[in-house]
C-alpha cells in the first residue's frame, strides 16, 4: 500500500529530533550507536533522513529516541512545549 501524504514530509518529529540530539551533544553516529544498545537499528543516514522528514519513524524508534534523548513522546511529536 502506498502512503499518500499532502506534502513531502514523512514524519513530524524531524526538527525536534535534531534539536534534542544537539542539546544532548550527540552526533548522528553517536545517536545511532545508542539506539543499537536498545536493539533499535537505525543507521546514521537514516537519522539524517528522519531529521529532514524524509523517512517514516516507527513507534519502537520513537520510544527509543525519547528514552535516549530524555524527552517525552508528546514533546517530540510537537504536542507540548
Amino acid at each position: 500500500m502506498k502512503l499518500v501524504l499532502e506534502n513531502n514530509n514523512r514524519n513530524i518529529i524531524g526538527p525536534r529530533l535534531r534539536t534534542a540530539r544537539l542539546k544532548n551533544n550527540l552526533t548522528q553516529q553517536q545517536l545511532s550507536a545508542k539506539l543499537e544498545t536498545l536493539a533499535v537499528y537505525v543507521d546514521r543516514a537514516s537519522i539524517s533522513k528522519i531529521e529532514q522528514q524524509k523517512r517514516i519513524v516507527t513507534d519502537y524508534e520513537l520510544l527509543a529516541l525519547c528514552q535516549i534523548l530524555k524527552v517525552s513522546p508528546n514533546w517530540l511529536l510537537g504536542l507540548e512545549e
